[in-house]
């Protein structure tokens, strides 16, 4: 997978409408992210969940389209 840093609007363009693993992330405030390295784009919002909660490689999952999520 990736090992550049992207911006947010990056990252939402290569993988649209789907589920990323993210780490170095770059917050711009509390809520949104400025920029990261997608660790994985192959992975489901499960699979990241469990990743995340028991600290893997400190990811940090997000869906990169999230208006369209429902």
């Amino acid at each position: 997978m990736e090992k550049q840093r992207m911006t947010w609007d990056e990252i939402a363009e290569k993988y649209p409408d789907r589920w990323v693993g993210l780490t170095d992330i770059d917050w711009e405030d509390s809520a949104n992210i400025r920029s990261a390295v997608v660790k994985y784009a192959d992975k489901t919002a499960d699979e990241l969940l469990e990743m995340q909660i028991l600290g893997t490689e400190g990811i940090q999952s997000a869906y990169t389209t999230p208006d369209n999520l429902y």
